[in-house]
C-alpha cells in the first residue's frame, strides 16, 4: 500500500473523481504535448453523465487556461477498464492528431491509464488489518503508521488537521445559496444556532451532523476541503474528529494519531475494494469515510487497536450496498445529509466497540471483500451516473 497522504488530499471540491483526477489527467498529458495547435477532450460513462453536474468542464478549463479546447460528452459509452474514462487528443497546425492518450480517474483524485489501481510507493508490508493487528501485537495502529511513514508524516496531517478545522469553521459562517439547477440553501449556519436550543447529550450528538454538514456544504460549493477519502465524503470525519476536540479534549497530538489511524483504515479500503462512488457506489465513499471516522473516533476514547477494528467495521458494513445516485448529478443530495448521519452512525459504532470486548463474527477485512463484491453487482445506473435511484 502507498502513503496516506494520498488519501488525505487538501484541494477544491465538488468531486475528486470529476475534478482533482481529470486535472490532474490533463496536466499530464499537457506535459506530453505542450505545444499543440489545438485540443480535444472526451469524458466517458459516469465521468460524462455528472460531469456537469460536478464541475468537470470548470475544472478542465483551470488546467487549459488559453489553450484552444474543446470538451465532448458520451456519458453512454463506458470504457471497460473503468467508469470514469477520459481521452485527450492534441492535434498539430495541419489538423492531424499527434498524440492520443486515454486515462481513468479511479477515486481519491488519482488517475491511471490501466483503470487499474497502484502503488506509486509501496510503503507498507502488510495489506490486511488482520496482518497489521497480528503484527503490531498491543501496539497502536497508528504507530505502524508512524514506522511505516516516517516523522514528516506527523507535519502533514497537521495541515491536513488545520484544513478540516477551517472547512468547518467557513462552513458554519457561510449563509448563501449552493452552486447548481436545484438552489439550495446552505443549512449549517442556521442548523448550528438551533443546536444550542437542545439539552447537552442531544446538542453533542447533533452538533457532529452539523458539523458534517458544514464541511460538506464547502465542497459542494467548490471550496477548499480535505478528501477523506474523497471530495464527496469529505465531512465525516472533520465532523467526528471536530466533535471529539470540542467536546471533549483539545489534544491535537491525539487527533493526528487518529488522522493516521484514520488514514490506515481508507488505505486498506482502497487497496483490496474501491474508494470510487462510479465503481462501487456511495458504500466506497461515504462507507469508507464512516469506516475511517469510527476507528478514529474509537481509537481517541482509548479503545484497544481491535476495539478499533470492531468500530470501523460497523462503519462500512452498514453502509454495504449504499447507492450513488446524485440529484442533478450535483454533489448535494443526498451526499450532504449522508455525511451528516454517517459522522453520528461513526461515533455510535466507536462507543458500541468500546462497551464490548471487541470480538464478533464478521471481520473488518471480510467487510472490505464483501463491499468489492456488492459495488460490481450495483448495476451502472447506480453508481454515480444519476440514471437511477433517488436522482430520478
Amino acid at each position: 500500500m502507498e502513503t496516506i497522504k494520498h488519501i488525505f488530499k487538501i484541494g477544491l471540491g465538488p468531486s475528486s473523481s470529476h475534478t482533482m483526477g481529470p486535472v490532474k489527467a490533463a496536466h499530464t498529458f499537457l506535459l506530453l504535448a505542450p505545444g499543440a495547435e489545438r485540443y480535444e477532450v472526451t469524458l466517458y460513462g459516469s465521468l460524462a453523465a455528472t460531469g456537469r453536474g460536478h464541475l468537470t468542464d470548470v475544472a478542465l478549463a483551470t488546467a487549459f487556461e488559453n489553450r484552444q479546447w474543446k470538451i465532448i460528452w458520451k456519458p453512454e459509452i463506458f470504457l471497460p477498464q473503468h467508469p470514469n474514462g477520459i481521452e485527450f487528443v492534441a492535434y498539430g497546425n495541419d489538423g492531424t492528431p499527434i498524440l492520443k492518450k486515454q486515462y481513468f480517474s479511479v477515486g481519491g483524485g488519482d488517475i491511471s491509464e490501466t483503470g487499474m489501481r497502484f502503488d506509486d510507493r509501496r510503503i507498507y508490508t502488510y495489506s490486511t488489518m488482520n496482518d497489521i493487528l497480528n503484527y503490531i501485537g498491543n501496539r497502536k495502529l497508528w504507530e505502524y503508521v508512524a514506522e511505516c511513514e516516517g516523522p514528516d508524516i506527523w507535519d502533514y496531517l497537521s495541515e491536513v488537521w488545520q484544513q478540516m478545522q477551517l472547512s468547518i469553521r467557513n462552513g458554519l459562517e457561510h449563509e448563501s445559496t449552493l452552486p447548481g439547477a436545484l438552489q439550495l440553501p446552505r443549512k449549517a449556519s442556521t442548523m448550528f444556532s438551533c443546536v444550542h436550543g437542545l439539552n447537552s447529550s442531544l446538542q453533542r450528538r447533533y452538533t457532529t451532523a452539523v458539523y458534517a454538514f458544514a464541511a460538506a456544504e464547502e465542497n459542494a460549493s467548490g471550496q477548499t476541503i480535505v478528501t477523506a477519502p474523497t471530495c464527496g465524503s469529505c465531512g465525516v470525519l472533520p465532523a467526528a474528529l471536530y466533535t471529539y476536540y470540542e467536546f471533549y479534549e483539545k489534544n491535537d497530538k491525539k487527533i493526528l494519531h487518529a488522522l493516521a489511524t484514520a488514514g490506515l483504515i481508507a488505505n486498506l479500503i482502497k487497496y483490496n475494494a474501491s474508494i470510487s462512488g462510479a465503481e462501487v457506489g456511495c458504500q466506497g465513499e461515504v462507507g469508507a469515510a464512516c469506516a475511517m471516522a469510527a476507528g478514529a473516533f474509537c481509537q481517541l476514547m482509548g479503545g484497544s487497536s481491535y476495539q478499533v477494528e470492531y468500530a470501523a467495521e460497523m462503519g462500512l458494513e452498514h453502509h454495504l450496498g449504499l447507492t450513488c445516485d446524485p440529484v442533478c448529478g450535483l454533489v448535494q443530495v443526498p451526499c450532504i445529509e449522508r455525511n451528516a448521519f454517517a459522522s453520528i452512525r461513526a461515533i455510535d459504532a466507536a462507543i458500541f466497540a468500546l462497551i464490548s470486548d471487541g470480538k464478533h463474527l464478521i471481520s473488518f477485512d471480510r467487510v472490505v471483500r464483501v463491499m468489492k463484491a456488492t459495488g460490481h453487482d450495483l448495476p451502472p445506473l447506480y453508481k454515480e451516473t444519476s440514471m437511477g435511484g433517488l436522482a430520478l
